[in-house]
């Protein structure tokens, strides 16, 4: 029989080399990859662009309250120009779901390859401008990443791999206590949980390290990167008629 140890391993080994003919083929590795980039973006958004997130709406809604309420640190407008940004671009998401509905792989790989672009925009913005940006630089800032994580949630709700949301681990670190052995669960799952959230720890880790150290565009150059090559990881199977892409 096998230990907790050993099946958490197992899971951790399935999600970063997935079996291509399994239910969700190459799809794991590369929604990690994505994880990555909402710590990295959030980050940003929240250590320059002044206490706002970009990925985590829930967060959002709670600033506006606080700005409402009068705390200090905080915009209304911020927080109202991302959630609108999201929406919108989580309704970009859902039209390309929409149309793109015969392939999960090609579904990812145009959502990837449009951020890409949004990303690598506000990026040379940054560059542009003196960070942390004045009003209008920070307002286009907050849409141009608002929207690609929009797009993201979007469609990562439609490839529907499970405890891989790419931005939201309320729900994945409850799985993990609630169906532990402790709890009397089966203990399913932890391993892809914990890469979960290891992989948004590590993105916003390094995404401060580096604003913290001066080099504060390099987050969202980095973020770029990482969905570009999702999107080239993607390349190879975007003709594939396994299982996974349906």
């Amino acid at each position: 029989m096998q230990t907790a140890f050993q099946t958490t391993l197992g899971e951790v080994r399935g999600t970063l080399v997935p079996d291509l003919s399994g239910p969700h083929g190459p799809l794991p590795p590369l929604l990690l990859g994505l994880t990555l980039v909402t710590g990295l973006v959030d980050a940003f958004s929240y250590l320059v662009l002044g206490h706002v997130f970009v990925a985590n709406m829930t967060g959002n809604v709670v600033f506006m309250a606080f700005s409402l309420a009068g705390a200090g640190g905080f915009s209304v407008l911020a927080s109202v120009l991302s959630l609108v940004s999201f929406m919108a671009g989580a309704a970009g998401g859902g039209l390309l779901a929409n149309r793109v509905t015969a392939h999960r792989g090609r579904l990812l790989l145009s959502a990837a390859a449009g951020q890409t672009v949004l990303v690598l925009a506000a990026w040379v913005l940054g560059r542009l401008v003196h960070l942390p940006a004045g009003h209008g630089a920070r307002w286009a800032l907050i849409v141009l990443l608002g929207l690609p994580m929009g797009v993201q949630n979007a469609v990562v709700r439609r490839l529907a791999v499970p405890d891989l949301t790419t931005t939201v681990l309320t729900l994945t670190i409850t799985g993990v206590a609630a169906d532990s052995r402790l709890a009397g669960g089966p203990s399913s799952k932890v391993g892809r949980r914990l890469l979960s959230a290891l992989a948004m720890f590590l993105g916003a880790l390094a995404g401060a390290a580096l604003i913290g150290h001066g080099h504060r565009d390099l987050p969202l150059l980095i973020g770029a990167a990482l969905l570009a090559a999702v999107a080239a990881g993607l390349l190879p199977h975007r003709r594939s008629t396994l299982a996974w892409t349906g």
